[in-house]
């Protein structure tokens, strides 16, 4: 059957979404399928707006928080050993302050597990309990808890394996996942027992006190799986209208809400963070393993006795920027991105100067690979945004090495919730309202948990940066800064979709999701079981 342009407009729509579906980084390539404890989920980085004022300053907006989710999709009722850190895993956030797709600081996070032993008496014998808690908990180290988790932080600066390390802290306490309510209470008691676990630690050269927190959160990234993998299961007036929500998942709700992930939270002053008079800094989020495992067919008793790590840290998972190894990176090349660093991004640059997906959508949906994908070869708009960052907003004063991280401008200053644009920078430039809030302090400058980067990366797919763009080179996107070979015609007549770009939906809200005021942001996680 022939598609007409608004049938194949619509249908590149649908499978864009259905492309970015599966989350952020949820389970996005075939070996982090197999280990999900260092399966690195989310990662977002933005100046804190804890507190602020209309105009920005106040409250914690002086300082940057980072947060790095793992262990994606996790049940709330995923009891009795529930979702435990891993201690043969190095957990790490990279900061890069020059440009050069190097980290300049290193976080790193180590785990430990203390099994308690707790045992009842069971007639002549005393018996150890087969679950982690023994009644009741609320307090830091609760009596109760049959095993404590806790973790060390440690900062490195100038390379995260050879450079100079020092231990920050070395027995941080973890609250325990919320098993349910009749052992942790309802969510307002929750929330009270896991900020007793909000840490004030000293980084070394940093005269302002920071802020930790390491423990589970409900899922905050929104996106409307169950349709999508029900074929589309939606009609193209809900998509296309920005508008509409899906009402089935009641009124814009989806299924990850209902899950919860392990946060990694930082809050730490942004001049400890920058490097002389550049504002811009870049993060990503990795996970690395030893290189060797020997299992013991007869383990001792104990916790996790049976595996035995040794050797070099291994990286196997990688996260800056959301869906790019999702949406962009070639399934041959998925565990090799994940394993790969920033600075030797140049081996996998054609799959953002060249994206298959367009291409593949026009193959799909009109037979030809032509049809739907943006004309302005090599894709200059997606590598300046993910690469090099927008000039003018998070570029760099220096060209930058193109290199894959999230970049933020610590010199835009915060801006409060309710008045956060979900669009990011994208939706700041098509807001026409001089009434409304200028907002650049989205993604892709840094990502706030409120920014809608399902949406946004749909326009940006389809080509709608180049809309906004213009004839005139509006956010100079017809060439990649540090790379004078890249140059194309990024403009509308480029865009199959045209103006519509910026209407691009998945018919859920991130502005809905429910999140905290203020540190560490991520709501309070779902129950394991409520109180009936």
């Amino acid at each position: 059957m022939k598609l007409k342009p608004t049938s194949i407009a619509r249908g590149c729509l649908l499978m864009a979404v259905a492309g970015a579906a599966i989350a952020s980084s949820h389970r996005e390539a075939p070996f982090i399928t197999t280990t999900p404890k260092v399966d690195g989920t989310d990662f977002y980085m933005f100046r804190s707006y804890e507190g602020v004022a209309a105009d920005g300053t106040g409250g914690r907006s002086d300082y940057v928080t980072l947060i790095a989710n793992y262990q994606p999709l996790q049940g709330p009722y995923g009891g009795p050993n529930y979702f435990s850190m891993d201690p043969n895993a190095l957990y790490e956030i990279h900061v890069d302050n020059d440009g050069d797709a190097e980290e300049d600081i290193t976080f790193q996070f180590r785990f430990k597990n203390k099994l308690n032993n707790v045992a009842l008496p069971i007639g002549a014998q005393s018996v150890a309990i087969p679950l982690i808690q023994a009644g009741g908990v609320s307090n830091v180290n609760d009596p109760n808890l049959n095993l404590n988790e806790s973790y060390s932080l440690t900062v490195v600066r100038d390379g995260r394996r050879k450079g100079s390390a020092q231990t920050i802290a070395s027995d941080l306490p973890k609250p325990v996942d919320y098993i349910g309510e009749k052992t942790l209470g309802n969510a307002a008691a929750y929330k009270t027992y896991a900020d007793k676990h909000i840490q004030t630690v000293t980084i070394p050269g940093c005269s302002a006190p920071a802020k930790v927190f390491v423990g589970q959160r409900q899922e905050g990234f929104a996106v409307n799986l169950g349709r999508i993998f029900d074929l589309v299961n939606a009609p193209s007036s809900l998509l296309l209208n920005p508008a509409a929500k899906d009402a089935e998942g009641g009124g814009g709700t989806h299924y990850i809400q209902k899950q919860n992930v392990t946060s990694i939270a930082l809050e730490v002053h942004k001049n400890c963070l920058t490097a002389g008079g550049e504002p811009v800094i870049g993060g990503w989020t990795t996970a690395s393993l030893r290189q060797a495992r020997l299992l013991n067919g007869n383990p001792s008793s104990g916790h996790q006795a049976s595996e035995k790590a040794g050797g070099a840290w291994t990286q196997v998972s990688r996260l800056g920027n959301p869906l790019v190894n999702e949406v962009v990176i070639g399934l041959g090349d998925k565990d090799k991105f994940n394993a790969s660093q920033p600075k030797d991004d140049g081996q996998f640059l054609t799959y953002v100067t060249n994206p298959t997906l367009p291409a593949l959508l026009g193959l799909v949906l009109a037979g030809n690979a032509a049809a739907l994908a943006p004309t302005n070869l090599p894709r200059t708009d997606l590598a300046t945004t993910f690469l090099t960052g927008i000039t003018g907003v998070n570029k760099p004063a220096v060209n930058p090495k193109p290199s894959e991280m999230l970049r933020l401008n610590t010199a835009v200053p915060p801006v409060q919730f309710a008045s956060q644009n979900r669009l990011g920078v994208a939706g700041n430039a098509l807001n026409a309202d001089p009434a409304k809030v200028n907002d650049n302090a989205g993604f892709p400058n840094g990502r706030r948990p409120k920014d809608d980067v399902v949406d946004i990366a749909l326009v940006a797919v389809l080509g709608g940066l180049c809309v906004i763009n213009g004839d005139g080179n509006a956010l100079g996107l017809n060439n990649v800064p540090g790379v004078p070979s890249l140059t194309s015609a990024c403009q509308p007549s480029s865009v199959p979709l045209g103006a519509d770009s910026a209407k691009i939906h998945d018919a859920v809200d991130q502005a809905t999701v429910p999140f905290l005021p203020g540190f560490p942001y991520l709501n309070t996680p779902n129950p394991g079981s409520t109180n009936l």
